[in-house]
Protein backbone atom coordinates (compact mmCIF):
# COMPACT_ATOMS: atom_id res chain seq x y z
CA UNK A 1 0.00 0.00 0.00
CA UNK A 2 1.12 3.52 -0.73
CA UNK A 3 1.90 5.23 2.54
CA UNK A 4 0.78 8.73 3.46
CA UNK A 5 2.62 10.60 6.19
CA UNK A 6 0.52 12.68 8.54
CA UNK A 7 2.10 15.93 7.34
CA UNK A 8 0.98 15.12 3.79
CA UNK A 9 -2.71 14.89 4.68
CA UNK A 10 -4.51 18.21 4.25
CA UNK A 11 -8.17 19.38 4.31
CA UNK A 12 -8.02 19.68 0.52
CA UNK A 13 -7.84 15.85 0.37
CA UNK A 14 -11.43 15.62 1.64
CA UNK A 15 -13.00 12.39 0.33
CA UNK A 16 -9.68 10.74 -0.59
CA UNK A 17 -8.60 7.36 0.75
CA UNK A 18 -5.18 7.28 2.45
CA UNK A 19 -3.03 4.69 4.15
CA UNK A 20 -1.48 5.75 7.46
CA UNK A 21 1.17 3.81 9.36
CA UNK A 22 2.12 4.78 12.89
CA UNK A 23 1.63 4.57 16.63
CA UNK A 24 -1.54 4.99 18.66
CA UNK A 25 -0.82 8.00 20.85
CA UNK A 26 -4.12 8.25 22.72
CA UNK A 27 -7.64 6.83 22.81
CA UNK A 28 -10.78 8.63 24.03
CA UNK A 29 -13.93 6.48 24.17
CA UNK A 30 -17.26 8.31 24.41
CA UNK A 31 -19.40 5.26 23.70
CA UNK A 32 -20.94 6.09 20.35
CA UNK A 33 -17.74 7.85 19.30
CA UNK A 34 -14.12 6.89 19.74
CA UNK A 35 -11.28 9.34 19.07
CA UNK A 36 -7.88 7.80 18.34
CA UNK A 37 -4.82 9.98 17.80
CA UNK A 38 -2.28 8.42 15.43
CA UNK A 39 1.36 9.54 15.35
CA UNK A 40 4.16 9.13 12.85
CA UNK A 41 7.50 10.89 12.53
CA UNK A 42 5.87 13.95 10.94
CA UNK A 43 3.11 14.63 13.47
CA UNK A 44 -0.29 13.49 14.74
CA UNK A 45 -3.78 13.17 13.29
CA UNK A 46 -7.18 12.38 14.76
CA UNK A 47 -9.12 9.28 13.69
CA UNK A 48 -12.84 9.18 14.50
CA UNK A 49 -14.61 5.84 14.89
CA UNK A 50 -18.42 5.99 14.78
CA UNK A 51 -20.28 3.08 16.29
CA UNK A 52 -22.08 1.12 13.55
CA UNK A 53 -20.27 2.94 10.74
CA UNK A 54 -17.70 0.16 10.19
CA UNK A 55 -17.95 -3.60 9.84
CA UNK A 56 -17.87 -5.86 12.90
CA UNK A 57 -14.42 -7.29 12.15
CA UNK A 58 -12.75 -3.88 11.88
CA UNK A 59 -14.64 -2.67 14.96
CA UNK A 60 -13.37 -5.65 16.96
CA UNK A 61 -9.76 -4.94 15.99
CA UNK A 62 -10.13 -1.26 16.90
CA UNK A 63 -11.58 -2.23 20.30
CA UNK A 64 -8.44 -4.31 21.00
CA UNK A 65 -6.02 -1.47 20.21
CA UNK A 66 -4.13 0.20 23.08
CA UNK A 67 -1.67 3.09 23.41
CA UNK A 68 1.59 2.72 21.49
CA UNK A 69 0.34 -0.16 19.35
CA UNK A 70 1.75 0.07 15.83
CA UNK A 71 -1.02 0.03 13.25
CA UNK A 72 -1.73 0.32 9.53
CA UNK A 73 -5.02 2.05 8.78
CA UNK A 74 -6.84 2.62 5.50
CA UNK A 75 -8.93 5.73 6.03
CA UNK A 76 -11.16 8.28 4.38
CA UNK A 77 -10.02 11.89 4.80
CA UNK A 78 -12.74 14.21 6.08
CA UNK A 79 -12.46 17.97 6.24
CA UNK A 80 -13.35 19.23 9.72
CA UNK A 81 -12.45 22.77 10.80
CA UNK A 82 -12.89 21.83 14.47
CA UNK A 83 -10.36 18.97 14.26
CA UNK A 84 -6.60 19.59 14.76
CA UNK A 85 -5.15 20.56 11.40
CA UNK A 86 -8.64 20.99 9.93
CA UNK A 87 -8.97 17.34 8.93
CA UNK A 88 -9.63 13.93 10.45
CA UNK A 89 -9.68 10.28 9.39
CA UNK A 90 -12.57 7.82 9.17
CA UNK A 91 -11.24 4.22 9.25
CA UNK A 92 -12.18 1.65 6.61
CA UNK A 93 -9.95 -1.16 7.87
CA UNK A 94 -7.07 -1.56 10.31
CA UNK A 95 -4.17 -3.94 10.89
CA UNK A 96 -2.26 -4.29 14.17
CA UNK A 97 1.41 -4.54 13.25
CA UNK A 98 2.90 -4.66 16.75
CA UNK A 99 1.46 -4.70 20.27
CA UNK A 100 2.79 -2.75 23.24
CA UNK A 101 2.89 -3.08 26.99
CA UNK A 102 0.68 -0.64 28.85
CA UNK A 103 3.10 0.44 31.61
CA UNK A 104 6.11 2.38 30.34
CA UNK A 105 9.15 3.24 32.52
CA UNK A 106 9.02 6.83 31.25
CA UNK A 107 6.06 9.05 30.47
CA UNK A 108 6.15 9.96 26.79
CA UNK A 109 3.12 12.23 27.09
CA UNK A 110 4.84 14.82 29.35
CA UNK A 111 1.87 14.72 31.71
CA UNK A 112 4.33 13.47 34.32
CA UNK A 113 7.82 14.86 33.89
CA UNK A 114 10.38 12.04 33.84
CA UNK A 115 13.95 12.58 35.05
CA UNK A 116 16.41 13.10 32.19
CA UNK A 117 18.49 10.05 33.21
CA UNK A 118 15.38 7.87 33.05
CA UNK A 119 14.46 9.31 29.67
CA UNK A 120 17.94 8.60 28.30
CA UNK A 121 17.90 5.06 29.72
CA UNK A 122 14.75 4.50 27.64
CA UNK A 123 15.63 6.80 24.77
CA UNK A 124 13.70 5.04 21.97
CA UNK A 125 10.52 5.48 24.02
CA UNK A 126 11.46 9.06 24.86
CA UNK A 127 11.75 9.89 21.15
CA UNK A 128 8.08 9.04 20.68
CA UNK A 129 7.34 12.32 22.41
CA UNK A 130 6.62 14.76 19.59
CA UNK A 131 8.56 17.59 21.23
CA UNK A 132 11.64 15.46 21.86
CA UNK A 133 11.61 14.17 18.28
CA UNK A 134 11.32 17.77 17.03
CA UNK A 135 14.78 18.51 18.47
CA UNK A 136 16.33 16.09 15.99
CA UNK A 137 14.27 17.26 13.06
CA UNK A 138 15.60 20.73 13.87
CA UNK A 139 19.14 19.39 14.17
CA UNK A 140 18.82 17.78 10.75
CA UNK A 141 17.82 21.16 9.30
CA UNK A 142 20.84 22.78 11.00
CA UNK A 143 23.21 20.26 9.41
CA UNK A 144 21.55 20.74 6.01
CA UNK A 145 22.08 24.49 6.39
CA UNK A 146 25.79 23.90 7.13
CA UNK A 147 26.15 21.90 3.92
CA UNK A 148 24.20 24.40 1.86
CA UNK A 149 26.27 27.34 3.12
CA UNK A 150 29.67 25.78 2.52
CA UNK A 151 28.79 24.14 -0.78
CA UNK A 152 27.36 27.44 -1.95
CA UNK A 153 30.59 29.23 -1.07
CA UNK A 154 32.97 26.91 -2.90
CA UNK A 155 34.13 24.76 0.02
CA UNK A 156 35.06 21.10 -0.46
CA UNK A 157 33.45 18.59 1.90
CA UNK A 158 36.20 16.40 3.33
CA UNK A 159 36.66 13.52 5.80
CA UNK A 160 39.65 13.30 8.13
CA UNK A 161 40.73 10.45 10.45
CA UNK A 162 38.97 9.73 13.74
CA UNK A 163 41.89 7.62 14.94
CA UNK A 164 45.11 9.48 15.70
CA UNK A 165 48.61 8.10 16.13
CA UNK A 166 49.46 10.96 18.51
CA UNK A 167 47.24 13.25 20.60
CA UNK A 168 47.05 16.73 19.10
CA UNK A 169 46.58 18.52 22.41
CA UNK A 170 46.62 17.42 26.04
CA UNK A 171 47.28 13.70 26.37
CA UNK A 172 45.15 13.57 29.52
CA UNK A 173 41.99 14.53 27.61
CA UNK A 174 42.08 11.84 24.92
CA UNK A 175 40.66 8.32 24.82
CA UNK A 176 43.31 5.67 24.07
CA UNK A 177 42.26 2.81 21.80
CA UNK A 178 43.97 -0.45 20.83
CA UNK A 179 45.04 -0.33 17.21
CA UNK A 180 46.35 -3.80 16.39
CA UNK A 181 49.58 -3.94 18.43
CA UNK A 182 49.84 -0.17 18.95
CA UNK A 183 48.19 2.49 21.06
CA UNK A 184 46.18 5.09 19.23
CA UNK A 185 43.75 7.84 20.26
CA UNK A 186 40.28 9.05 19.35
CA UNK A 187 40.59 12.53 17.96
CA UNK A 188 39.70 15.60 20.00
CA UNK A 189 39.22 17.64 16.82
CA UNK A 190 40.10 17.10 13.13
CA UNK A 191 42.11 20.30 13.37
CA UNK A 192 45.57 19.22 12.25
CA UNK A 193 44.43 17.18 9.28
CA UNK A 194 42.30 20.08 8.07
CA UNK A 195 45.41 22.24 8.13
CA UNK A 196 47.34 19.64 6.17
CA UNK A 197 44.52 19.56 3.62
CA UNK A 198 44.94 23.32 3.14
CA UNK A 199 48.69 22.72 2.85
CA UNK A 200 47.87 20.28 0.05
CA UNK A 201 46.16 23.01 -1.96
CA UNK A 202 42.51 22.48 -1.02
CA UNK A 203 42.33 25.86 0.67
CA UNK A 204 38.57 25.91 1.39
CA UNK A 205 37.41 22.78 3.20
CA UNK A 206 34.79 21.78 5.72
CA UNK A 207 33.89 18.63 7.60
CA UNK A 208 31.02 17.34 9.73
CA UNK A 209 31.82 14.50 12.09
CA UNK A 210 32.42 13.24 15.63
CA UNK A 211 35.11 14.17 18.12
CA UNK A 212 35.90 12.90 21.61
CA UNK A 213 37.22 14.52 24.76
CA UNK A 214 38.00 12.61 27.94
CA UNK A 215 36.85 15.25 30.40
CA UNK A 216 35.22 14.33 33.71
CA UNK A 217 32.69 17.11 33.23
CA UNK A 218 29.12 16.82 34.44
CA UNK A 219 27.78 20.17 33.27
CA UNK A 220 24.75 20.79 31.04
CA UNK A 221 27.06 21.75 28.15
CA UNK A 222 29.76 19.03 28.11
CA UNK A 223 29.85 15.65 26.37
CA UNK A 224 32.56 13.03 25.93
CA UNK A 225 31.45 12.43 22.34
CA UNK A 226 30.11 15.27 20.25
CA UNK A 227 29.73 16.29 16.63
CA UNK A 228 31.11 19.41 15.01
CA UNK A 229 31.04 21.31 11.78
CA UNK A 230 34.61 22.40 11.15
CA UNK A 231 35.94 24.67 8.42
CA UNK A 232 39.41 25.73 7.29
CA UNK A 233 40.30 28.42 4.77
CA UNK A 234 43.63 29.51 3.28
CA UNK A 235 45.02 32.84 2.17
CA UNK A 236 43.54 34.86 5.03
CA UNK A 237 44.86 38.19 6.26
CA UNK A 238 44.23 37.45 9.92
CA UNK A 239 41.68 35.94 12.34
CA UNK A 240 39.12 38.60 11.42
CA UNK A 241 38.61 36.82 8.08
CA UNK A 242 37.66 33.72 10.06
CA UNK A 243 35.26 35.78 12.16
CA UNK A 244 33.56 37.11 9.02
CA UNK A 245 33.18 33.60 7.61
CA UNK A 246 31.64 32.16 10.77
CA UNK A 247 29.40 35.18 11.26
CA UNK A 248 28.07 34.82 7.72
CA UNK A 249 27.47 31.10 8.31
CA UNK A 250 25.43 31.72 11.48
CA UNK A 251 23.25 34.37 9.84
CA UNK A 252 22.63 32.04 6.91
CA UNK A 253 21.68 29.11 9.18
CA UNK A 254 19.13 31.19 11.07
CA UNK A 255 17.61 32.43 7.82
CA UNK A 256 17.29 28.87 6.54
CA UNK A 257 15.75 27.62 9.79
CA UNK A 258 13.25 30.48 9.74
CA UNK A 259 12.20 29.34 6.26
CA UNK A 260 12.50 25.55 6.46
CA UNK A 261 12.05 24.51 10.09
CA UNK A 262 8.86 26.35 11.05
CA UNK A 263 6.95 23.25 12.17
CA UNK A 264 9.77 21.95 14.36
CA UNK A 265 10.36 25.35 15.94
CA UNK A 266 6.65 25.75 16.57
CA UNK A 267 6.50 22.32 18.24
CA UNK A 268 9.38 23.38 20.50
CA UNK A 269 7.73 26.71 21.26
CA UNK A 270 10.69 28.62 19.80
CA UNK A 271 10.69 31.72 17.62
CA UNK A 272 13.90 32.79 15.88
CA UNK A 273 15.09 35.41 13.43
CA UNK A 274 18.42 35.96 11.73
CA UNK A 275 20.84 37.81 14.03
CA UNK A 276 22.17 41.15 12.87
CA UNK A 277 25.76 41.32 11.68
CA UNK A 278 28.40 42.27 12.53
CA UNK A 279 28.51 40.49 15.89
CA UNK A 280 30.28 42.30 18.74
CA UNK A 281 33.93 41.33 19.22
CA UNK A 282 35.35 41.44 22.76
CA UNK A 283 39.11 41.12 23.11
CA UNK A 284 41.63 40.36 25.81
CA UNK A 285 43.06 42.06 27.82
CA UNK A 286 40.17 44.57 27.70
CA UNK A 287 37.82 41.75 28.75
CA UNK A 288 39.44 41.70 32.19
CA UNK A 289 38.48 45.34 32.59
CA UNK A 290 34.90 44.73 31.47
CA UNK A 291 34.53 41.94 34.01
CA UNK A 292 36.12 44.00 36.76
CA UNK A 293 33.62 46.81 36.11
CA UNK A 294 30.89 44.20 36.67
CA UNK A 295 32.37 43.07 39.97
CA UNK A 296 34.29 40.06 38.67
CA UNK A 297 38.07 40.12 39.14
CA UNK A 298 39.77 37.56 36.93
CA UNK A 299 43.49 36.88 37.12
CA UNK A 300 45.38 38.16 34.08
CA UNK A 301 46.30 35.32 31.75
CA UNK A 302 43.46 33.09 32.93
CA UNK A 303 40.58 31.76 30.85
CA UNK A 304 36.92 32.67 31.24
CA UNK A 305 34.98 30.73 33.84
CA UNK A 306 31.22 30.10 33.75
CA UNK A 307 30.42 33.22 35.78
CA UNK A 308 32.54 35.36 33.45
CA UNK A 309 30.78 33.98 30.39
CA UNK A 310 27.38 34.83 31.86
CA UNK A 311 28.53 38.35 32.73
CA UNK A 312 29.91 38.96 29.23
CA UNK A 313 26.66 37.72 27.68
CA UNK A 314 24.76 40.16 29.88
CA UNK A 315 27.18 42.97 28.96
CA UNK A 316 26.80 42.31 25.21
CA UNK A 317 23.02 42.11 25.38
CA UNK A 318 22.75 45.37 27.34
CA UNK A 319 25.28 47.28 25.22
CA UNK A 320 24.75 45.80 21.75
CA UNK A 321 21.42 43.94 21.96
CA UNK A 322 23.04 40.82 20.54
CA UNK A 323 22.83 37.17 21.61
CA UNK A 324 25.97 36.40 19.61
CA UNK A 325 29.48 37.70 20.26
CA UNK A 326 33.09 36.76 19.62
CA UNK A 327 35.89 36.60 22.17
CA UNK A 328 39.28 37.25 20.57
CA UNK A 329 42.95 37.49 21.53
CA UNK A 330 42.70 34.71 24.12
CA UNK A 331 45.83 34.24 26.28
CA UNK A 332 48.31 32.10 24.36
CA UNK A 333 49.28 30.19 27.49
CA UNK A 334 45.91 28.38 27.53
CA UNK A 335 45.71 27.65 23.77
CA UNK A 336 47.11 24.73 21.71
CA UNK A 337 50.49 24.92 19.99
CA UNK A 338 49.05 25.32 16.48
CA UNK A 339 47.38 28.66 17.29
CA UNK A 340 49.13 31.77 15.98
CA UNK A 341 50.48 33.98 18.70
CA UNK A 342 50.22 37.73 18.35
CA UNK A 343 53.85 38.69 17.66
CA UNK A 344 53.77 41.67 19.99
CA UNK A 345 51.81 40.35 22.97
CA UNK A 346 51.09 37.33 25.20
CA UNK A 347 47.77 36.80 23.44
CA UNK A 348 46.77 34.54 20.54
CA UNK A 349 44.84 35.12 17.36
CA UNK A 350 42.30 32.73 18.80
CA UNK A 351 38.54 33.27 18.56
CA UNK A 352 35.57 31.75 20.39
CA UNK A 353 31.96 32.34 19.33
CA UNK A 354 29.31 32.64 22.06
CA UNK A 355 25.56 32.27 21.71
CA UNK A 356 24.19 33.88 24.85
CA UNK A 357 26.46 32.60 27.65
CA UNK A 358 27.49 29.30 25.97
CA UNK A 359 30.66 28.88 23.90
CA UNK A 360 29.69 27.52 20.48
CA UNK A 361 33.00 27.27 18.70
CA UNK A 362 36.73 27.69 18.91
CA UNK A 363 38.89 28.89 16.05
CA UNK A 364 41.11 31.62 14.73
CA UNK A 365 44.32 31.92 12.77
CA UNK A 366 46.78 29.02 12.73
CA UNK A 367 50.55 29.28 12.85
CA UNK A 368 51.87 28.55 9.35
CA UNK A 369 55.51 29.58 9.94
CA UNK A 370 57.69 26.58 10.76
CA UNK A 371 60.09 28.32 13.17
CA UNK A 372 57.23 29.83 15.15
CA UNK A 373 55.42 26.50 15.19
CA UNK A 374 58.45 24.72 16.66
CA UNK A 375 58.86 27.54 19.17
CA UNK A 376 55.26 27.03 20.27
CA UNK A 377 55.79 23.29 20.67
CA UNK A 378 58.85 23.91 22.83
CA UNK A 379 57.04 26.51 24.94
CA UNK A 380 54.13 24.10 25.49
CA UNK A 381 56.64 21.37 26.46
CA UNK A 382 55.30 18.97 23.86
CA UNK A 383 57.12 16.08 22.19
CA UNK A 384 58.46 17.54 18.93
CA UNK A 385 59.29 14.09 17.54
CA UNK A 386 55.73 12.91 18.16
CA UNK A 387 54.38 15.85 16.16
CA UNK A 388 56.83 15.57 13.27
CA UNK A 389 54.17 13.88 11.12
CA UNK A 390 52.43 17.27 11.19
CA UNK A 391 55.27 19.81 11.39
CA UNK A 392 57.45 18.35 8.63
CA UNK A 393 55.09 19.72 6.00
CA UNK A 394 55.51 23.22 7.43
CA UNK A 395 59.30 22.81 7.25
CA UNK A 396 58.99 22.22 3.53
CA UNK A 397 57.20 25.57 3.26
CA UNK A 398 54.70 26.79 0.73
CA UNK A 399 51.84 26.89 3.23
CA UNK A 400 49.60 29.98 3.08
CA UNK A 401 48.26 31.87 6.10
CA UNK A 402 45.14 30.01 7.12
CA UNK A 403 42.56 29.62 9.83
CA UNK A 404 39.22 28.14 10.69
CA UNK A 405 36.84 27.07 13.41
CA UNK A 406 34.94 24.11 14.80
CA UNK A 407 31.37 24.61 16.02
CA UNK A 408 29.51 22.13 18.21
CA UNK A 409 26.35 20.85 16.52
CA UNK A 410 24.69 19.67 19.73
CA UNK A 411 25.48 22.90 21.56
CA UNK A 412 24.07 24.96 18.72
CA UNK A 413 20.95 22.78 18.69
CA UNK A 414 20.60 23.19 22.46
CA UNK A 415 20.72 26.96 22.27
CA UNK A 416 18.41 27.31 19.28
CA UNK A 417 15.87 24.86 20.74
CA UNK A 418 16.18 26.60 24.10
CA UNK A 419 16.61 23.33 26.01
CA UNK A 420 18.40 23.05 29.32
CA UNK A 421 20.84 20.15 28.85
CA UNK A 422 22.96 19.39 25.79
CA UNK A 423 22.29 15.66 26.33
CA UNK A 424 18.74 16.29 25.12
CA UNK A 425 20.23 17.26 21.75
CA UNK A 426 22.03 13.90 21.38
CA UNK A 427 20.22 10.74 20.38
CA UNK A 428 22.35 8.50 22.59
CA UNK A 429 24.73 10.72 24.61
CA UNK A 430 28.12 9.68 25.93
CA UNK A 431 29.32 11.28 29.15
CA UNK A 432 31.58 10.05 31.99
CA UNK A 433 28.85 7.69 33.28
CA UNK A 434 26.82 6.81 30.19
CA UNK A 435 27.90 4.24 27.62
CA UNK A 436 24.55 2.55 26.91
CA UNK A 437 22.13 2.36 25.22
Amino acid sequence: MERHYVSEISPSMDGNTVNVYGWVESIRDLGSLKFIVLRDMTGTIQMVVKKGAIDAGTSKIIDSVSREFVVKVRCLVKKNEKAPGGRELLPKDIEIVSVSETNFPTDITDRTKSHLDTRLDWRPLDLRNTKNAAIFRLQSKIVSAFHEFFQGNGFVHTFTPSIMGNPAESGSEVFPVVYFNKQAFLRQDPQLHRQLTVAGGLDKVYEIGPSWRAELSHTVKHLCEHRTCAAEIGFIEDEYDVIKLEESMIVNIFKKLSENAKNGLETLGVRISAPKAPFPILEFPEIYGILESMGKKLKRGSDLDTESEKLLAKYVMEKYGSEFFFVNKIPFSIKPFYVMRDDETEYARSVDLYFREIEMSSGGQREHRYDNLMKNIKEKKLDAAGLEWFTKFFKLGGIPPHGGFSIGIERLTKQIANIENVREAVLFPRDPERLVP
